[in-house]
């Protein structure tokens, strides 16, 4: 089978999209497809694929390569590249990894992509909130979690710090949510015996806002109780989230999905995350959800987590089954069945 993959951009350039294209490009190789993915991404960088990977093609190359495909795969819609396909007319899967149209807005790039859509023999969602809100027809196939490097070293508990914060330091993220439960949780702990957990809080990440957030800590009394460890990567990652109990995603905005939750769960970390998008998905019955942008509703779910150690338990033991349902091969697999699908009458 010959899979034509689309990706607007791929490695060197960094993101989410582009990882998960490396990731499925690879899987698909390896259950035997030749792939070639196009991309506009010109830097080719020093790493090495299974895969032929072409290169801001013009128009004479994507007339090439449609030719050559058996089917299409578009990581997310690519218009300016998968256009020809009205003519060329190979068996389409297109997958959603993020919103069309947000807000409700339906630009004329957002009608042209819903009318795409119509066109695939197929499309993946991958979320519910994505499905329900952008293309009710669509399959859902959550993603997928890098579980060769994200594992539970298995840490003493004792040992551990409490909570973490992963992501870009921007407004959307949360962030500063996180810092102002800190701070509400200190205020607690002096008021109430049975707080007896030590309150502190790491944010790894980097962005636009970290002078705002630094003065956020500072003018709440919290320098011995934040750290910010900016940007961590592979194994620091793994390390640094292993060292710690909970991982708090309280992003203001709907996440279509939340990789970073199942990250956090494969090294040990409950997550607590915001009812928005995806996230709720993310951390099935393995994380605690609250109502995103509610202040008080974070306090009150932390606090109800921490004191009960009963429910803590019950929400490590659902964590095994749900990181397995989310491991590359599982995805992977799910992903190149619909594909297969799609070259059938």
């Amino acid at each position: 089978m010959n899979i034509l993959f689309l990706s607007h951009k791929f490695y060197p350039d960094v993101g989410g999209t582009e990882a998960n294209s490396e990731f499925l490009a690879n899987a698909f190789t390896g259950l035997g497809a030749n792939v070639h993915l196009v991309t506009w991404t010109k830097e080719e960088g020093d790493k090495k694929f299974p895969f032929t990977v072409i290169r801001n093609p013009d128009i004479k190359e994507l007339v090439k390569q449609h030719k050559w495909a058996d089917v299409v795969f578009e990581n997310s819609p690519v218009l300016r590249m998968s256009w020809l396909n009205l003519f060329i007319k190979k068996p389409l899967v297109i997958a959603l990894n993020t919103w069309i149209g947000e807000d409700g807005k339906k630009s004329l790039q957002a009608t042209a992509k819903f009318k795409w859509l119509a066109r695939a023999k197929s499309v993946i969602a991958v979320s519910n909130a994505i499905k329900n809100k952008c293309w009710p027809q669509a399959v859902v196939i959550e993603n997928a979690y890098n579980d060769k490097l994200f594992v539970n070293k298995n840490k003493d508990e004792d040992s551990k710090k409490s909570f973490v914060f992963l992501g870009r330091l921007v407004s959307d993220k949360g962030a500063n949510m996180a810092i102002d439960a800190i701070a509400d949780l200190k205020r607690l702990k002096v008021q109430n015996a049975l707080l007896d957990l030590d309150i502190n809080l790491t944010i790894i990440g980097q962005g636009a806002d970290f002078d705002k957030l630094n003065e956020q800590v500072v003018s709440l009394g919290l320098l011995d109780n934040v750290t910010f460890a900016g940007m961590l990567t592979g194994n620091d990652l793994v390390d640094a989230l292993n060292n710690h109990k909970y991982l708090l995603i309280p992003s203001m905005w709907e996440e279509p999905f939340g990789i970073v939750a199942l990250e956090g769960m494969a090294c040990g970390c409950i997550p607590v995350v915001s009812d928005g998008g995806g996230l709720p998905d993310a951390v099935g019955k393995a994380g605690v959800v609250f109502k995103r942008k509610d202040q008080a509703d974070l306090d009150k779910s932390i606090l109800n987590l921490i004191q009960d150690k009963n429910f803590e338990e019950r929400l490590k033991k659902e964590a095994p089954a749900h990181l397995h349902s989310h491991s590359t091969e599982i995805v992977a697999q799910k992903y190149f069945n619909l594909i297969q699908q799609a070259l059938k009458p």
